[in-house]
Parts: C-alpha cells; sequence; structure tokens
C-alpha cells in the first residue's frame, strides 16, 4: 500500500512522463520554439549580461554594502516623507537604461537595505518604465504624444502601484533584519557624499556602457553614442578614484588595472567588450584582494548574482519559446496577437498588458517591435498598454521578484502593473 505522503510525487512523475510521451517532437512550431528559447538566450548573453547585469549587480551591491542603512530608510524606508520618498523611487529610473530584467539586482539590493515595500516596488516598475532613452526613441519614432503618455502614465502609475502595495501589505518589513549585508559604516560617520559618488561613477559606467543610439546619428544624442565608450572609461577611472581614496584600495594595483585595461582598448579597438570584460574581471580580482568592505561589496554581489541569475534565463528559455525573438515566431503565434490588439476595446487593451507583461523587451526594443505592430493595425491604446507593461515585467522578472518578495506581492504587483497599463491604454485610446 502506498503512503499518502507519496502521492504527490507518483502524481508528478506520473504527469512528467505523460508531458515527455506526448512531447511533439518533429512538429515545425515546436522545434522552431525550441530554437527560439535557445537563440533568445544566446541573444540575452551576449547583450545583457556583460554590459548590463553584470554591473548591476556590482551596483546592488554597492547599495547593500557602502550606503548607509539610516540613509536609505531616510529617503525610502516605510516612516520616510511619502513625498520624497515616491518622488525619487518614480524619476530615479530616468538616468537608467535598464530592462525589467537589469533592474532586479537593484531592486534586490535597496529592500534588502531597509527601503519600504511602496517605494521600492514603484522603483522597480518605473526602472526600466521611464528610462530616458526609452522615452525619447518613443517620441521620435512613435510620435510625441504617446513619448508623452508613456513618461506621464509610467511616473504616475509607478506611484500609485507603490502606494497600493504598502497599503495591501502595511506590515511588511523593512528588510533589514534579514537583508544579510552587513553595514560597512554602522555609526554613520563617512560623508554621504562619497558613497554616493561612488555608486553614481558606477551608474555612469552601465548608463553609457548601454547607450542606445547608432553612432553617425546627428545632434547630441549621436554625440554621446560616438564617444559613449570614452564616457564610460571616465566614469571607470572616477570609481577607481573613490575606492583608492575612501574605501581602501591600492594605487599601485588600481594603476596596473587600469593600464591592462587600457591596453586592451588599444589593442582591440572595434571590439570594445574585450576590454569592458577585462575591466569587470580586474574590479572583481582588486575587490577580492581587497580588506573590510571591499570584500563585503563582494560578497553581497556574488550573493545577488547566485539568487538571480538562474531564475533569470530560465524565464528567458520560456519567453523565448513561447514568444520567440523580435521578428520570429515561438509558440504563440505573432498573428494572434496582432488581431487581438486592434481597436481600443477593453479586451485589446488587457490582452496587450498582459502579452506585453509575459514577454521579454530588451531596453529599447520594444519600440520598433510597437512600429511593426501598429503598422499591422494595432490601435493606440493597445500600443500604450503594451508600451506600459512590457518594459516593466517579464516572464524572467517575475520568477526573481517571487524569490526576494515572495508569491503573494509578487501575483498583487503583477496584477496592478497590468490593470494600470491597460487602464492608461483605455483612456489614452478614448482621448485620441
Amino acid at each position: 500500500m502506498i503512503a499518502r505522503r507519496e502521492w504527490k510525487p507518483l502524481a508528478a512523475i506520473g504527469l512528467l512522463f505523460l508531458v515527455f510521451y506526448w512531447l511533439p517532437v518533429g512538429a515545425p512550431r515546436f522545434d522552431r520554439s525550441l530554437l527560439e528559447a535557445l537563440a533568445l538566450a544566446r541573444e540575452y548573453a551576449r547583450q545583457h549580461v556583460l554590459l548590463c547585469l553584470v554591473p548591476a549587480f556590482f551596483i546592488a551591491g554597492a547599495i547593500a554594502v557602502f550606503l548607509s542603512q539610516e540613509a536609505v530608510l531616510r529617503t525610502l524606508g516605510p516612516r520616510a516623507n511619502k513625498l520624497l520618498a515616491y518622488g525619487v523611487a518614480s524619476v530615479s529610473g530616468s538616468i537608467l537604461a535598464v530592462c525589467s530584467c537589469t533592474v532586479l539586482p537593484l531592486f534586490a539590493g535597496i529592500h534588502r537595505r531597509g527601503a519600504g515595500l511602496g517605494p521600492a516596488t514603484t522603483f522597480l516598475y518605473a526602472g526600466p518604465a521611464i528610462n530616458i532613452l526609452a522615452i525619447i526613441l518613443t517620441a521620435r519614432i512613435l510620435g510625441v504624444e504617446l513619448g508623452v503618455a508613456r513618461a506621464i502614465g509610467a511616473i504616475g502609475f509607478s506611484v500609485v502601484i507603490g502606494l497600493i502595495m504598502q497599503a495591501v501589505f502595511p506590515a511588511d518589513p523593512d528588510g533589514s533584519e534579514e537583508s544579510g549585508f552587513p553595514s560597512a559604516d554602522p555609526d554613520g560617520s563617512r560623508p554621504l557624499y562619497q558613497d554616493a559618488l561612488t555608486i553614481a561613477a558606477m551608474v555612469g559606467v552601465l548608463v553609457f556602457a548601454n547607450w542606445g543610439s547608432p553612432a553617425g546619428e546627428p545632434g547630441l544624442w549621436g554625440a554621446v553614442a560616438s564617444a559613449r565608450w570614452v564616457l564610460t572609461a571616465v566614469f571607470a577611472l572616477g570609481l577607481g578614484a573613490a575606492l583608492v581614496a575612501w574605501r581602501g584600495l591600492r594605487i599601485g594595483r588600481a594603476i596596473l588595472a587600469a593600464a591592462c585595461v587600457a591596453s586592451l582598448a588599444l589593442l582591440f579597438p572595434e571590439t570594445p567588450a574585450v576590454a569592458f570584460a577585462a575591466g569587470i574581471l580586474a574590479l572583481a580580482g582588486l575587490v577580492a584582494t581587497g580588506t573590510g568592505e571591499l570584500q563585503e561589496w563582494l560578497s553581497s554581489t556574488w550573493d545577488l548574482a547566485k539568487q538571480i541569475l538562474p531564475l533569470l534565463l530560465l524565464g528567458v528559455l520560456v519567453a523565448g519559446a513561447l514568444f520567440g525573438r523580435p521578428g520570429h515566431e515561438g509558440l504563440v503565434p505573432s498573428a494572434w496577437v496582432q488581431q487581438a490588439v486592434g481597436g481600443n476595446s477593453i479586451r485589446a487593451n488587457l490582452f496587450a498588458s498582459v502579452a506585453g507583461a509575459f514577454m521579454y523587451f530588451a531596453t529599447l526594443t520594444e519600440v520598433p517591435i510597437l512600429q511593426g505592430l501598429i503598422s499591422s493595425g494595432m490601435g493606440k491604446g493597445p500600443a500604450l498598454a503594451l508600451l506600459l507593461a512590457g518594459p516593466a515585467l517579464s516572464l524572467p522578472n517575475m520568477l526573481v521578484i517571487r524569490s526576494v518578495i515572495g508569491t503573494k506581492k509578487t501575483l498583487v504587483f503583477v496584477a496592478l502593473v497590468i490593470v494600470a497599463a491597460a487602464t492608461s491604454g483605455m483612456i489614452y485610446g478614448t482621448l485620441l
């Protein structure tokens, strides 16, 4: 007789057997979806892990170790001034060219450091939704009205979502007791500007390494694109100087590392990622051989990477299998999406927000994708709904959020984003 506690494992094994038994291997769409899953994972690894995620992990680790917990609590904590907390959280993403996955280490860092659930989720939503590069590109390609609506909707609804999350979960702890990240400056004696400048240098590296404009384009935008790697190097040197001056990094080692990275940049001018990767490795080596808070920084960075990366890559594989890459189909036919988002009905807006929430959009890729959908008959309301839900959420993003704040809070957050995006689309489509 099989014990009752063994029925669940037996059922799971039976279900797994049936899945593999009826697996439609050989069916063209199924085989193509598997290739799309691998292709999207490869694309993500090549374009986003080194330039986006790794710097984001280091920034999150720095927030967890360098930034005074008192400063975080004062600005974003549950007892902070609400106008200040939500104002800072809603617009801070405007300087970060991050996608829904890159923002995750930053969200985990500020939440564990003591930010309240409301301001933390406001930042989580607004970070990828309001970055200034995406807003400008939206206005230039899809129209000024849609660009302005995207900016207003992202900022406004990020605050609304944060306030509702805090109201629904008022007893949410501030995270300080379970962060696992020791404070490197418990008495708060180090000037705040030192922490701010150190983190700002890392943010500069993240922003300019991922500047999303083709070189040769006229105007300030194109000029910055042409000089993006020079600006990245300037901020990297600023980070090195800050670590030497305020964190105890040995200046001889820092100069040697900078010289090696500069040499690689000169040897491989057409492949700047080589020098960038060398700079990341050099930073990790310097921090690993340092003392005190430098080693704590590397430890907290690694802890976040272990927690987030496996779920993230699993989610990318699933999203690729279901929806494919831009211009390529997965299991879900793109024609279904195009047919479902015409007009400005409640169904069209809701479908656009749900589809956008589960699809993965790399930074700025939502604009050309929407351009194609609009030319195929997508309504303006559903276009805004997808713009507000797509960059802010994705299946990989949801898996990681769940590991940070739990299943119940994640479900509420996802539902709020979908409803907010669909409501924005309805209002925008009706007004136009």
